[in-house]
């Protein structure tokens, strides 16, 4: 009733505005309170009450209280609610239906409720479930946090619930599109006959959506190499059904062991597939090549038919190439010649781009072996190999001449940018190149040719912690309407084509390729909404994919915590926290904190900012160094895996 007092609520009101207020994000800790991180970089500490009105993330207005000299946030108005949709954790309190977000910093129970469409009777303790925020207690009219719940995701015990749970976070879709009944090609192209071509594809052997298919012939200069590719744009219009839903999904979703098509599976796996022996539309690059892997003029596109002549494999190709004892061989002579002549191109190719673009650094590939129950029995280092080189440089070579033709001709396209260097810190760069020798200045490092050296500088170093802090100063790649410089590949321009079966961005392209073609105006165009949704989406799937991963990687772990088995790894980040480690054996990503660091943490001071850890003021540790390290925890329901050094560090 006191409480109730409309003075004493009056009063409180004008002491209120007497107080300085913030704006910020709150940051919650496990310990129960919270900080209140403005746009400036200040942080005020809010206490555990307080934090009974706010979850991690939101963004809200606060007033600041001192007493004893000590400082508080109070949040007070909320701006922008950390939670709308989110996926949550079912937790019955004295009987009472709650749930608990699915994320690591929000651990309190919120009341709820369901929609028609949830049983809560079937709902069981931990069950996963799509929460709606209805109520916040900081919204005016509301006085605690309320969610709905619209759908069930996986019981518990469903083995894949981290497939599952990642691809209702962000709302995708887990199943492939639904098949439309009679698929009929939708336009009437001419198309040259090239079914008696040994065409050939090279794909994993387990791959049925084959999109690409190679050819190649000796000239007087050097090659002429034919990419064809799938050309599911014979099939599907701008605007249908069966795009609109393409465009909606944006790209196949790979996960481990387990993937989403972006197109009917009949479309993708059997009437676009290149399958061997069959008939197939195509959209074709035929590239002539110097004997120094030069590209000679401009690539020409056009429409055909194809015939795939081989089904290859690429283990069985490499051990081939690679003089594996016992090695497959092809059936055919005319098989094995083009096979032979691939290699060729291959070669000239990657010398091309070592002295005139850039190459990658070859980089282990990590695949999940996973049996029906969602258990991961292994996790295999995939090397790249000779026949993986042989399509990765066709198919680089294809999308080039992609972005030169659809640049020259049409003047728009899907194309794939990357301006090198951040501006804003391209004289910080030119700094710590100077610290190790390197000399460079602004000027060069803006240009296509100059961030081409650099990088070949980089690649040569002894050690990679030139490379990793440069990396960490570059642009990120994007979209672009227009043709663009890659930086990345060292490359004028990159436009993809090669994956319309897995990729909207190349069906799009397709239908530009096709327009120069025919000499006619494009069916479809790109604008800024076109190039958003195909930015949103890639993201948000390779988001998804390494989310996927951090689950199995946790329970593939969580045997070893508290062993004695020891990992080679390499430190990937340090902060004032500790440090971030990737197992060398097997690709997964632990964290190291820094009170298990080092024998003794007060000695131990740790630069986020150069990438290095001292003690007693000797450098000790430094990004891109090795340290071999044992698990210390590992929590499944988090994704997180804790580790220390074998040896810390000042010992």
């Amino acid at each position: 009733m006191f409480q109730d007092n409309p003075l004493l609520q009056q009063l409180k009101a004008q002491i209120r505005e007497t107080l300085p207020t913030v704006e910020g994000t709150i940051k919650a800790t496990a310990k129960g309170y919270g900080f209140l991180e403005t746009d400036k970089g200040e942080s005020h500490f809010v206490p555990p009450p307080m934090m009974k009105k706010v979850v991690h993330g939101d963004r809200v207005s606060a007033v600041l209280r001192t007493e004893n000299d000590k400082t508080s946030a109070e949040p007070e108005t909320l701006i922008e609610p950390a939670l709308d949709r989110f996926i949550a954790r079912v937790k019955r309190f004295k009987g009472r239906l709650n749930v608990v977000p699915d994320h690591p910093l929000m651990r309190e129970g919120i009341k709820a409720r369901c929609k028609k469409s949830v049983n809560e009777s079937e709902l069981g303790e931990g069950d996963y479930v799509v929460a709606h925020l209805k109520r916040h207690p900081l919204r005016e009219g509301d006085n605690s946090f309320i969610v709905e719940l619209s759908e069930l995701v996986a019981k518990s015990d469903d083995p894949h619930v981290p497939w599952w749970v990642i691809l209702a976070k962000h709302n995708l879709a887990k199943v492939e599109p639904a098949d439309p009944a009679g698929w009929q090609l939708a336009e009437d192209a001419e198309r040259q006959d090239l079914t008696a071509l040994p065409f050939v594809t090279i794909d994993a052997e387990s791959t049925k959506d084959m999109d690409d298919a190679l050819h190649v012939a000796r000239t007087g200069l050097g090659w002429a190499l034919t990419v064809a590719i799938a050309d599911p744009t014979a099939y599907v219009q701008p605007g249908d059904a069966v795009d609109a839903e393409a465009l909606k999904r944006a790209y196949t979703q790979y996960l481990p062991s387990y993937n989403v098509p972006m197109l009917p599976r009949q479309l993708a796996d059997e009437l676009c597939s290149l399958v061997e022996g069959a008939d197939r539309p195509a959209l074709c690059a035929r590239i002539e090549l110097a004997e120094d892997g030069a590209q000679q003029g401009a690539a020409t596109f056009f429409l055909a038919t194809i015939r795939s002549q081989g089904k290859l494999a690429y283990d069985k190709v490499s051990d081939r190439l690679e003089g594996v004892e016992g090695a497959w061989q092809p059936d055919s002579e005319v098989i094995a010649e083009q096979i032979d002549l691939l290699h060729q191109v291959a070669n000239a190719r990657t010398q091309w781009r070592h002295d005139h673009a850039l190459v990658f650094p070859d980089r282990p590939d990590y695949r999940f072996e996973v049996d029906d129950q969602g258990n991961v029995l292994a996790i295999h280092v995939d090397h790249r190999r000779t026949a993986n080189r042989i399509v990765e440089e066709c198919m680089i070579l294809a999308n080039a001449a992609c972005a030169e033709r659809l640049g020259a001709a049409m003047g728009q396209g899907v194309f794939n940018s990357h301006a090198g260097l951040d501006p804003e810190r391209i004289e910080q760069v030119v700094a710590m190149l100077a610290e190790h020798g390197l000399a460079y200045d602004a000027e060069r490092l803006g240009t296509l040719s100059g961030y081409c050296e650099l990088r070949r500088d980089l690649d040569s170093q002894e050690s990679g912690y030139l490379d990793a802090r440069i990396r960490r100063m570059q642009c990120f790649s994007e979209m672009a309407g227009t043709p663009m410089p890659h930086y990345g590949m060292g490359l004028q321009g990159y436009a993809t084509w090669t994956s319309p079966i897995r990729k909207y961005s190349d069906m799009v392209n397709h239908r530009l390729l096709k327009a120069m073609i025919a000499g006619q105006d494009p069916v479809q165009s790109v604008d800024e909404a076109l190039l958003a949704q195909l930015a949103q989406m890639r993201k948000l799937h390779r988001m998804c994919e390494r989310h996927v991963g951090d689950w199995l990687y946790a329970r593939y772990l969580k045997a070893d915590a508290g062993s004695e088995t020891q990992f080679d790894a390499e430190v990937i980040d340090l902060n004032r926290g500790g440090a971030r480690v990737r197992l060398e054996v097997n690709g997964a990503v632990a964290f190291v904190p820094a009170s298990l660091l080092s024998v003794d943490k007060k000695k131990l001071v740790i630069s986020g900012d150069s990438g290095m850890a001292h003690f007693d003021e000797a450098l000790v540790l430094k990004v891109a160094d090795r340290l071999r390290v044992q698990i210390t925890e590992v929590d499944v329901d988090q994704r997180s895996i804790l580790a220390k050094p074998v040896s810390p560090l000042g010992q």
